[in-house]
């Protein structure tokens, strides 16, 4: 008898004998695993590509998938230890492409839900940065040049210095001048880093003449749209909470900006004409939306301490504790930047996932779903949401590595639904089993947290 044939005598076996062939304890990294029975879902060409694979066969070794096909093509190895993923869907472990990480709980959280990477954001409103999880998602670094004016060669140096720390991914800021930017993001991609823009004295147009690979914030790359000196009062002073300051007067003039502007369609042109992907962290404003449900709510919430988060939303109403004046502010601006990118993804631009976790009450894991929900609300097909959070970030940085898809020589990051995700993106939250660099994580083990409980 062939071993393929043999194998899968011995599964359909196991099947009858235990009716579930999900192992008792964790699979580690050491273990050949297979998932036998499942379908996989495509989100190769930014989630325009359908080849899913039905009755598929995934082999994963030391933490790498070494065998992707259906279960006519793949033979198992009479070694594996099988997962029986039968009438569920595989998919790539999620990305959070902006987001904070500040201690076990957190990794914990993301985890729980589904994301397995992250370029992570330290420092300021969002604290230190957690690099000890156990277990925890990959972390891809992000640190920033720019954020201060200075010569050519100050910023180069801090790049070089930066590289030499171990930074993934560049954030390049406000002060960069048009004539900086080129220089600088060519450096930073001689040294392996990919490149996001949050620009101010630059503009968006010559970020993406520069060849960033992206830029972040719906508020801030939007900034093209705004008359130039407007643009460059934000620059000189970006992060002021004055409904006076110069950001706010921009916001206010965005979130009247008419969506059938001239201006509008043909920035969204521009935003759609080059290489870079958006970035648009709808997640910090998503509480400032009338529709906005309570993520306290959340299971996975029961591990976080509000006071780990910046400005949280309040545990029982959901909402932010704030005064009129600003809500009516926020609300606007969150209703604008829909109306923005329904525009920008019609001109066809490409996106990547990004909470903003943790600042203005997002939360690990949960606040990803949210930005999800919004990409589908803007135009995206769910599987088009999903390829945001997965594969397209191997598309935009050439040195993000293998990962994010379900294929031969990737890193074994994956999910196991109960609900198939082409049908509504809310069924990425249908967990039954989380893979990363090929363990099997005990999902109700994240539930437990380090630390304060609020139950």
């Amino acid at each position: 008898m062939q071993l393929a044939t043999f194998a899968r005598l011995v599964l359909v076996l196991a099947v009858l004998l235990t009716g579930s062939l999900l192992p008792a304890a964790p699979v580690s990294a050491a273990e050949t695993l297979a998932l036998v029975g499942g379908t996989i879902i495509d989100t190769d060409d930014w989630g325009h590509s359908a080849a899913d694979i039905e009755d598929a066969v995934v082999i994963i070794r030391t933490g790498e998938i070494t065998q992707v096909g259906s279960r006519d093509t793949v033979s198992l190895p009479s070694s594996a230890r099988i997962l029986d993923t039968s009438g569920r869907f595989i998919v790539p472990g999620l990305v959070d492409g902006f987001a904070a990480i500040n201690n076990q709980n957190y990794a914990n959280a993301y985890l729980y839900s589904g994301v397995t990477s992250l370029i992570t954001v330290s420092g300021g409103r969002r604290g230190r940065l957690f690099t000890e999880g156990d277990p925890g998602p990959h972390l891809n670094i992000l640190d920033a040049v720019g954020f201060e004016p200075g010569s050519l060669e100050e910023h180069l140096q801090a790049t070089e210095v930066l590289a030499d720390q171990g930074t993934d991914v560049l954030l390049l800021m406000y002060k960069l001048t048009p004539e900086q930017l080129p220089v600088v993001t060519r450096r930073a991609k001689e040294l392996g880093m990919g490149t996001i823009g949050e620009l101010g004295f630059s503009s968006y147009a010559d970020g993406i003449a520069a060849g960033v690979d992206a830029f972040v914030h719906t508020t801030r790359y939007s900034l093209g749209l705004a008359p130039p000196e407007m643009a460059r009062d934000v620059a000189e002073q970006p992060f002021s909470d004055d409904l006076d300051s110069p950001k706010w007067r921009y916001y206010k003039w965005l979130a009247r900006l008419s969506p059938f502007d001239e201006r509008l369609a043909d920035y969204a042109e521009l935003l759609a004409s080059g290489s870079v992907s958006l970035i648009p962290t709808f997640g910090l404003l998503y509480l400032d939306l009338p529709s906005a449900e309570n993520p306290w709510d959340k299971p996975i919430a029961r591990i976080l301490d509000p006071q780990d988060i910046n400005n949280p939303a309040d545990p029982e109403t959901g909402r932010h504790d704030t005064n009129p004046a600003h809500q009516v502010a926020y609300s606007a601006l969150a209703r604008s930047e829909y109306i923005l990118e329904e525009a920008y993804h019609r001109a066809g631009a490409r996106y990547l996932a990004g909470s903003g976790t943790d600042v203005w009450g997002t939360m690990p894991g949960i606040s990803l779903h949210h930005e999800l929900e919004a990409l589908v609300r803007i135009g995206h097909s769910p599987r088009e949401a999903l390829a945001a959070a997965t594969s397209n970030f191997g598309a935009t940085f050439a040195n993000w590595g293998k990962v994010g898809q379900v294929r031969s020589g990737y890193r074994a990051d994956l999910l196991v639904l109960d609900r198939d995700p082409r049908h509504a993106v809310e069924n990425l939250e249908s967990i039954h089993t989380i893979i990363l660099a090929g363990q099997v994580l005990d999902r109700q083990a994240l539930l437990t947290g380090v630390g304060r409980n609020r139950d």
